[in-house]
């Protein structure tokens, strides 16, 4: 159950503090959709070069070994795998074909004019299953593999480098226009705050619970189907228990502190400031889509 603690959701690195977490959360918001929408559309050199980009970035901020593990080592692992399965999986391209001529008497070899091909390997792995890796499924699985590395490790790296609060004072500060529309900005801004703060402790109610069946040692075999199911509905009655006593706990300590509503309450979310070095990764953000526009369309 401590896999859960390395899931990369809602978790936020206080110490060290890098040069990311200097950075403001508006201008790595940027970067953020940068990053979800440069894969559309690439080729797969370009999703390579973004999936690489983010390792740089990674290694350049000086992210601890151990956390540097937890948020990308799973990660990695199901990449691969999805890169294996899709590589030798069919890759929708089987075509049935009728010769239009008759067989020749004898094979006729033709010098070609370039050593291209199409089935890059066939033959059979383990002796038993028959494997052809084709130029399509290669690529089918690089677009696979670095799509779900891209979107999830952008998504981990800007939450375990950007306080809930600054997300909020950067969203606030981005979607202040709609106030105009009657939109509730600042009720839609405290809830994504409470998610985001609510969100690790579901993680530790889990893990709390995984840990108190697992040192009961309990023989689900002796126990039987119906048994089991009886032991789980008990399990997810106390999870939602305890989820609603933490939700309980929140609310009355908001309404300790004074907090009536968001609208006559004041909020103080996060002081934004742009620094030199927020101007340095706007204008790198521009170099970036510079080189995707210009080489990382598909080929």
């Amino acid at each position: 159950m401590d896999l859960l603690r390395s899931l990369p959701i809602g978790l936020y690195l206080e110490q060290p503090v890098t040069w990311m977490h200097h950075l403001d959360s508006r201008v790595k918001m940027f970067w953020l959709t940068s990053f979800l929408i440069a894969p559309l559309l690439a080729n797969p050199y370009c999703r390579l070069g973004l999936s690489s980009l983010l390792i740089l970035i990674t290694l350049s901020a000086r992210i601890p070994w151990r956390v540097w593990r937890q948020q990308m080592g799973w990660l990695l692992m199901v990449a691969c795998f999805v890169f294996l399965i899709t590589t030798i999986a069919p890759d929708g391209m089987a075509i049935d074909h009728q010769v239009r001529l008759p067989p020749e008497p004898q094979e006729l070899t033709l010098p070609q004019p370039s050593d291209y091909r199409y089935v890059i390997w066939s033959g059979k792995a383990f002796t038993m299953i028959s494997v052809t890796i084709t130029r399509r499924s290669i690529d089918l699985a690089v677009r696979i593999s670095t799509t779900i590395f891209i979107l999830v490790y952008s998504s981990s790296l800007f939450l375990l480098t950007t306080a809930p609060e600054e997300i909020t004072a950067g969203l606030e500060s981005l979607i202040k226009p709609l106030r105009r529309l009657n939109v509730p900005v600042t009720e839609i801004l405290l809830t994504l705050t409470l998610s985001l703060r609510f969100i690790p402790l579901v993680l530790e109610e889990v893990q709390n619970l995984g840990r108190s069946i697992r040192t009961r040692a309990i023989n689900w075999k002796k126990l039987g189907l119906s048994r089991s199911l009886q032991v789980w509905l008990m399990v997810a009655e106390k999870l939602l228990e305890n989820l609603l006593l933490r939700a309980e706990q929140i609310a009355s300590a908001m309404t300790v502190r004074g907090f009536t509503s968001p609208n006559e309450h004041q909020v103080q979310w996060h002081q934004l400031r742009l620094r030199w070095c927020d101007w340095l990764a706007l204008a790198s953000l521009l170099v970036f889509w510079g080189v995707r526009l210009t080489w990382g369309w598909k080929i």
